[in-house]
């Protein structure tokens, strides 16, 4: 493995240290257009070459076919690297909570998993209860930490007081800040880190995606209502902002708001994906990438909380 993303930090007060920009495996699946089994193996060995640490998936992503991908990239290097899968928690048809742990060991090829993240779908059981499964799961040495996503700042407290929570997974950005309004402030209260998803807005802060011409025919932002051809004009108007601040530091657009996410705390570990090594570089660069408090003003006022479908901008 190699060494460019050189700075780390431990996931909440109790979790795994980690390179503190991960590697979200979304991109790999295909959701962004087609994909390359060879060209993602590729990929993933740059990655690691970058220096990041935590890798990202989730057990649906591809059928689980990304989480076999990833298994086969890091088996030389198992013991560096921290494998973070997420589920969904479902009160009633499909597998149970162990049954999806172990299909994703298989997967995987590892006998346990890093973090495993559990996400709450619609008729998902209380939250108490999904703790009580993950509890389970550490006792057993199938999983070394458990994490939340899709919960409340309520559920979430709730849960760990069943059993403790080490992160939790949800997307923020200079484009989503919603978490700053209620799950960010308990899980600090908690000691619960953040893995943040999305931290390029599906790369729309990286200035790709701003019309639907960009974007390949099964592209899964089409549906997303950010990129609204109703809503891209606001949300164009604020990336042009971006644009600016980026602008007078001479970096990338991405890059900035990757570098804006790393201040907003030691206890947040964004997870950008990509499918390209060039991005992949650019997004590694942020981790040197120092802002000062005035910058960081300027850029939340530009994608104030709420700003995410694309309303008009104030004035």
């Amino acid at each position: 493995m190699g060494g460019s993303v050189v700075d780390s930090r431990r996931l909440g007060d109790t979790g795994p240290i980690t390179s503190c920009l991960g590697f979200g495996c979304l991109a790999l699946s295909g959701v962004y257009g087609e994909v390359d089994r060879v060209e993602s193996l590729a990929l993933l060995h740059n990655v690691l070459d970058t220096g990041v640490t935590l890798l990202d998936m989730s057990d649906d992503h591809a059928d689980g076919e990304v989480e076999r991908l990833v298994g086969e990239a890091v088996r030389p290097w198992r013991d560096d690297v921290i494998l973070s899968t997420r589920t969904h928690h479902r009160r009633s048809g499909g597998m149970s909570l162990r049954q999806a742990c172990e299909a994703s060991l298989k997967r995987l090829g590892v006998d346990h998993v890093d973090l495993y993240i559990v996400g709450r779908a619609r008729d998902a059981a209380p939250v108490e209860e999904m703790a009580g499964r993950l509890g389970e799961l550490v006792t057993a040495g199938k999983v070394r930490h458990a994490g939340l996503s899709d919960v409340t700042g309520d559920e979430l407290r709730r849960a760990h007081a069943v059993h403790p929570i080490t992160a939790l997974g949800m997307e923020y950005s200079l484009w989503h800040r919603d978490a700053e309004l209620d799950q960010l402030p308990v899980a600090r209260e908690l000691g619960i880190g953040l893995v943040a998803g999305r931290p390029l807005g599906r790369g729309f802060l990286a200035g790709r995606g701003g019309s639907a011409r960009e974007l390949d025919p099964g592209d899964a932002r089409r549906a997303d209502p950010r990129f609204d051809p109703a809503n891209l004009p606001g949300n164009i108007a604020r990336l042009r902002k971006l644009e600016a601040e980026a602008a007078t530091m001479d970096v990338s657009t991405g890059r900035l708001a990757l570098a804006w996410l790393l201040a907003r705390g030691p206890d947040v570990v964004p997870v950008p994906s990509t499918r390209d090594p060039v991005h992949l570089e650019m997004n590694a660069g942020s981790v040197r990438l120092l802002l000062t408090d005035a910058t960081c003003r300027r850029l939340e006022a530009a994608f104030p909380y709420g700003a995410a479908t694309g309303a008009p901008l104030p004035g």
